[in-house]
């Protein structure tokens, strides 16, 4: 369900002082750029801070003579957000509601705008006004300069730094991205999301997955505010289990994902190998030496077991990705047969 501001024109709102970088990046953009983006703000309950955030928007646009699109993807909110927000832009055109009849997360904001706008390029930015507006045409002017993605290192004292500094390290030693801020604002090319496969809360590793995949990846120093109104809905120790969990899970799929018998297969190996190994020490002592000796037998037969139901795993893994690849270059085929 999807809701536009509506028509009437009320007092035209001010535009905010135009910062230098900001007006520098803005007066290098072409015409192309200006209006090809779409700004996409994912809001859950953000009904205190919401109104100020479209005006800052707004006024930023206005400051830096930018015409692209702002969808704000209302996540399931129960405090009206969405009726608040469209209220703060009444006579804006290019501003748009969409909403979530249930709290999804960012990433499912990020794929509902990758489907409803037909922009090449998107602005991933968050509700709380932690960000300045005024950072958007510094990011349209790194994807002029022809960077796929544009991601935010943040600079500033804030509440999770220590943990958002762990997390960004332990992303940069598994993963090798060349940016050291994973989850900040960023802007990107829109199609990265019709080749990234993003689960739920796998936006964190957006950057990760398309740099995997050769996208080009840079990043520029943004100022980080305290949080204007309402609560954060990332935090808690929980957050922290659960970011490494899918780290590990993200780190597993690159690596194994097209090659499961390489992870399960090798151990089996080694495991049947042993098995074999020990039958044949089981059996030189038996027939040999005369000593049996019946516990070898049983570490015989756990390791032969052990060993060829991993095989047996990492061939139906083989099975799984083969499927999983020739469904995604059917769709590949699909999209390209597209009109258009």
């Amino acid at each position: 369900m999807s809701t536009s501001a509506s028509a009437p024109v009320p007092d035209r709102v001010p535009s905010s002082p135009a910062r230098q970088d900001a007006k520098e990046a803005a007066d290098g953009l072409d015409e192309t750029m200006r209006r090809d983006f779409v700004v996409v703000v994912p809001a859950f309950d953000e009904a205190p801070v919401i109104a100020e955030t479209v005006r800052a928007l707004r006024g930023a646009f206005e400051a830096y003579r930018l015409h692209g699109d702002v969808l704000l993807i209302d996540d399931g909110s129960t405090d009206g957000t969405a009726d608040i927000a469209l209220e703060a832009a009444k006579g804006w055109e290019r501003f748009e509601v969409v909403r979530h009849r249930s709290n999804r997360g960012k990433t499912e904001a990020m794929l509902t705008a990758s489907l409803r706008s037909e922009r090449t390029y998107m602005v991933l930015y968050d509700a709380d006004l932690q960000h300045d507006p005024d950072e958007i045409p510094r990011f349209l002017r790194a994807l002029q300069e022809g960077w796929d993605i544009v991601t935010g290192r943040k600079i500033g004292e804030y509440d999770k730094r220590g943990v958002s500094s762990v997390y960004n390290a332990l992303s940069r030693r598994v993963f090798r991205v060349p940016v050291s801020d994973l989850n900040s604002m960023k802007a990107f090319r829109r199609e990265i999301l019709d080749e990234v496969t993003l689960r739920h809360d796998w936006h964190r590793f957006f950057v990760v997955l398309a740099h995997s995949r050769g996208w080009s990846v840079t990043e520029i120093d943004i100022t980080l505010h305290p949080r204007r109104a309402g609560v954060s809905k990332y935090q808690g120790p929980g957050r922290v289990v659960v970011g490494v969990l899918d780290l590990l899970s993200v780190a597993f799929l690159m690596r194994f994902g097209r090659k499961p018998l390489l992870f399960f297969g090798v151990p089996g190996t080694v495991m049947l190998g042993l098995g074999v190994g020990v039958g044949l020490v089981a059996l030189w002592l038996r027939f040999v030496e005369g000593f049996g000796f019946r516990p070898f037998l049983y570490l015989v037969i756990l390791m032969v077991t052990v060993g060829v139901l991993l095989i047996g795993v990492g061939f139906l893994g083989e099975l799984v990705a083969q499927s999983r690849e020739e469904a995604a270059m059917q769709h590949r085929l699909e999209h390209r047969r597209r009109p258009g």
